[in-house]
């Protein structure tokens, strides 16, 4: 079996699996790193969004082979420290989750999001299509505007 060499959250890993196995499977199976979730396997709801090189892609559709060598960033990842990052204290702020399933893809494409656009519209904000199935879709857009107020 080939091995899979990239860094997840600041750490060189070397793993053991197929090329054609989905990222999201070599994170929690292999890694147990649980943040990203499964929610459709298809790239529809994104519950899986990571980064790769600070761009979102969804792990469920991202094949190992294709990070060999690239940095993956998981929910896990965000944090510095103790200090939440500002997507993740505005979610906090304005009580984003419910449920919670969706809110890691979710933070990961906000996060994204702000990282190409300082002052993002409501079009914006809709465009990174996320699903919620608790329909927290008012207090997600509020959270990324006091996210993107608060960054510098």
């Amino acid at each position: 079996m080939p091995n899979q060499t990239f860094n997840v959250n600041g750490q060189a890993v070397n793993v053991e699996a197929p090329d054609d196995m989905a990222l999201l499977w070599v994170l929690r199976d292999k890694l147990g790193i649980t943040g990203p979730k499964y929610g459709c396997g298809i790239n529809v709801c994104k519950a899986c969004t990571c980064h790769v090189d600070g761009k979102a892609v969804t792990a469920c559709s991202t094949r190992v082979a294709d990070v060999r060598g690239h940095s993956v960033t998981t929910i896990e990842g965000l944090a510095t420290g103790s200090t939440l990052h500002p997507v993740q204290q505005a979610w906090l702020d304005h009580d984003v989750a419910q449920c919670g399933f969706c809110q890691p893809g979710q933070i990961m494409a906000a996060v994204d999001l702000l990282r190409r656009t300082k002052n993002p519209s409501d079009a914006d904000i809709d465009a990174i299509q996320n699903v919620c199935r608790c329909g927290t879709y008012g207090r997600i857009r509020q959270a990324i505007k006091a996210a993107a107020a608060a960054m510098p």
